[in-house]
């Protein structure tokens, strides 16, 4: 999931864009075995635990947050916000995600929608909850020397559109993911590595892809594919109000200012949730210790 482009020409065309609209708005919140397995799956591996809950207001919210390794905090925050919060934020996503139909419909049918623009738009006018990582792809396959850390660049979309309709920011952030594997090698050394080279005599990395936004190769409980059984802390910040906003477009100025603050909600939240999570070090036992390390 990731920030928005104005730019983008999703899904082909017009009519393409009108069709995902229409199927994103009849997406009813999931229930069933599907998501009950789950959830009580999710519960079990990482013991997840909500603070700040009290300070969502009940009116839409976009939630921001920080993005974790490949993407892996859709699996404690999808059945969470369910389950224990009673929201279905619709998660924005980058469009490559809706390039093949099967895949497309899958993640539909899950709350994701194409992060653009009208998608976002529709979704704030039927008083949708809708959630945004503005890292995008850059946190998701980030070195493990800057977890937890806000790669935002210079987008400014989530604020913008938040602002233009008078929606509710609501800064959270999440712990946990980004440890569910460690890093056997950095993206950004892969090019010149001996696993590198063979990929490019296969054909399979070539110089004109950035080295900045390849995926680390990962490692897993014990070594095996597996994710690391991480405690998991999601924690929400102060709501950010931006009805004054409603019809206009923060100036520049204004819209810095609005994305420092939620940023410095978010880096206040992974203070909290990584002091938290070091408080609960003792309630591991020896198995889970062993199979995080």
């Amino acid at each position: 999931m990731s920030a928005f482009s104005k730019d983008q020409q999703p899904l082909g065309d017009k009519a393409a864009l009108s069709r995902h609209i229409e199927q994103a708005l009849a997406v009813e919140m999931p229930r069933g075995l599907e998501l009950e397995l789950g959830y009580q799956l999710m519960k079990r591996l990482f013991k997840p635990m909500v603070l700040g809950a009290e300070n969502i207001p009940e009116q839409p919210c976009l939630f921001v947050g920080n993005h974790s390794l490949f993407a892996l905090d859709g699996w404690v925050i999808g059945p969470l916000f369910i389950k224990e919060l009673n929201r279905f934020p619709r998660g924005l996503g980058d469009k490559f995600l809706f390039a093949n139909p099967r895949v497309a419909e899958f993640i539909l049918k899950r709350g994701g929608v194409l992060g653009h623009p009208d998608v976002c738009a529709a979704l704030m006018q039927a008083g949708e909850d809708l959630l945004v990582f503005p890292g995008g792809a850059y946190e998701a396959v980030k070195p493990a020397s800057r977890k937890y850390e806000l790669l935002w660049q210079q987008r400014y979309g989530f604020v913008k559109l938040a602002a233009k309709h008078g929606y509710t920011i609501m800064p959270m952030g999440l712990v946990g993911p980004d440890e569910f594997y460690g890093h056997l090698m950095e993206g950004q050394d892969l090019p010149n590595s001996v696993l590198g080279k063979l990929l490019k005599r296969m054909g399979l990395l070539t110089d004109d892809i950035r080295s900045d936004i390849l995926p680390p190769i990962p490692v897993g409980a014990l070594g095996t594919p597996l994710p690391k059984p991480q405690r998991c802390y999601l924690g929400f910040g102060e709501p950010i109000d931006l009805s004054a906003y409603k019809g206009r477009t923060p100036t520049k100025k204004q819209q810095q200012a609005i994305r420092d603050q939620v940023a410095e909600q978010i880096e206040t939240q992974l203070t909290e949730l990584l002091f938290a999570r070091e408080q609960h070090r003792g309630d591991d036992s020896l198995l889970r210790r062993l199979l995080s390390i």
